[in-house]
């Protein structure tokens, strides 16, 4: 597919985890700022290297503003697969839109970025004056210049066979960095209130960026924990809410999750957690309330749902009723009743959370939510739908051998609401029995393992 020659070409400097996640972040990001995933590129595979067309430098920027998925972006000077192709494209490269660059006024430096290799300071200096014949008139100045220029060389994907020669080779002008460091300052192990399930740092910044967070939006978690999406979405802008079945979770109340640590402390909570990236501006707040049973008018009040349902693995899948039947004619519960906790299959569980976005999103809003499978069992028809909800992307991260969970992302692309009926979750029922199949395996695994220290 050939570029539009209107368009500008940038090279994007993939990071090397979360492989499948960051196609649909980089799509769903463009898109937010008005730009299209535009690319010769057929497929994006484990590779670091993406060459894209994009329509400015100024939507370039705003892209690396949120990316965590992406290290660096190149406005694309040449590119060739040996340095004579390289030097080559170079030359052919508008000298117009070089010199802006390169004037006598300016100071620049040029850096040398290899993949899966490592160069000599010698073999470093050698590539750069190798350039010489582009028109740099500036004047270097290695500590803080006013441009910065890349040579990115790619040795392939193999640490065990690295090649003599590179597979491609890139030149550009560095446009901006990632958010990267956003996975270190919002670490989980710094957080001031943390559950056993809690949303590692950089996933829910994925999650936030596939649901298109943005400025002013209403986001809303059905299973809110301890708020790890919550503060994602806030620190990009958006007023957060959220409810939970378990009482002592949103209260922050009874036994810590932290090692060495008994119970948790009066002030640890979610709006401390907001509180703590300096997000609290952000936090509408926090209801103990049941999935099931959504305690909301008809209305659509959420720009972005994005959410971590609980497999019963290390959370309960838990709804409130009875096993009794209640009498007719009795239709409130008195003050002091207390509802007990059912069991909540992941199928009805599925099943309620998209007639709830269905409901409830705007026109265009997006719900993110984790979908936990059994490998070996896995089909594309196993992901749940909904008649008013398109299907955007489909993640899968491994969590051992045999279980994986899916990260699904939809839109609602259809203003008059249908309802799901209870028959059309019947495809998704071998999700109930995920927990059963996920200790099968971890227990063949153990017996696995004590087998040979028997013999």
């Amino acid at each position: 597919m050939a570029l539009p020659s209107t368009l500008n070409r940038y090279l994007l400097l993939m990071a090397q985890e979360h492989l499948e996640f960051r196609l649909p972040e980089i799509k769903s990001l463009l898109s937010l700022f008005g730009g299209q995933f535009i690319s010769s590129q057929e497929t994006y595979g484990k590779s670091p290297f993406w060459i894209l067309s994009i329509p400015s430098e100024d939507i370039a920027r705003n892209l690396m503003k949120r990316t965590v998925c992406a290290k660096s972006i190149f406005e694309l000077w040449g590119h060739g697969k040996s340095p004579e192709e390289l030097y080559s494209s170079l030359k052919k490269y508008p000298v117009e839109k070089m010199v802006p660059f390169l004037h006598s006024d300016s100071t620049y430096k040029i850096k040398i970025h290899t993949f899966n290799k490592t160069l000599t300071q010698e073999e470093k200096v050698k590539r750069i004056d190798a350039l010489e014949f582009l028109p740099f008139e500036g004047k270097v100045n290695l500590k803080k210049p006013q441009h910065v220029f890349s040579v990115l060389e790619d040795y392939g994907l193999d640490p065990n066979r690295i090649p003599e020669n590179p597979h491609n080779i890139y030149f550009g002008r560095w446009i901006a960095d990632g958010q990267r460091e956003l996975i270190e300052s919002y670490s989980v192990k710094k957080r001031h209130f943390i559950g056993n399930t809690s949303m590692d740092a950089g996933l829910s910044f994925i999650m936030a960026n596939h649901g298109k967070v943005k400025e002013n939006d209403i986001v809303f978690d059905p299973f809110v924990g301890t708020g790890g999406l919550l503060v994602a979405s806030a620190h990009f802008g958006a007023y957060v809410y959220g409810t939970d079945i378990d009482y002592n979770t949103v209260h922050g109340l009874g036994k810590a999750s932290r090692k060495n640590q008994k119970w948790r402390g009066p002030d640890e909570n979610i709006r401390a957690n907001l509180r703590q990236y300096g997000l609290e501006k952000y936090y509408l707040d926090v209801l103990v309330s049941d999935a099931s049973k959504p305690s909301w008018r008809k209305g659509t009040y959420f720009d972005a749902i994005i959410t971590d349902p609980p497999y019963g693995i290390r959370e309960s899948t838990r709804r409130t009723g009875s096993q009794k039947e209640i009498p007719k004619g009795i239709e409130k519960c008195p003050e002091s009743h207390v509802p007990v906790s059912l069991s909540y299959h992941l199928s009805d569980m599925f099943f309620d959370l998209l007639n709830f976005a269905a409901e409830t999103l705007v026109l265009g809003g997006r719900l993110v939510y984790w979908l936990p499978v059994y490998t070996p069992e896995y089909t594309d028809e196993m992901v749940p739908w909904h008649p008013c909800l398109k299907l955007i992307s489909n993640c899968e991260q491994k969590l051992s051998s045999h279980t994986s969970r899916r990260l699904i992302t939809m839109e609602k692309n259809r203003d008059q609401y249908s309802h799901l009926l209870s028959d059309q979750s019947l495809p998704y029922q071998g999700h109930n029995s995920f927990r059963e199949k996920y200790f099968s395996g971890v227990t063949k695994r153990i017996a696995k393992e004590e087998k040979p220290s028997q013999e």
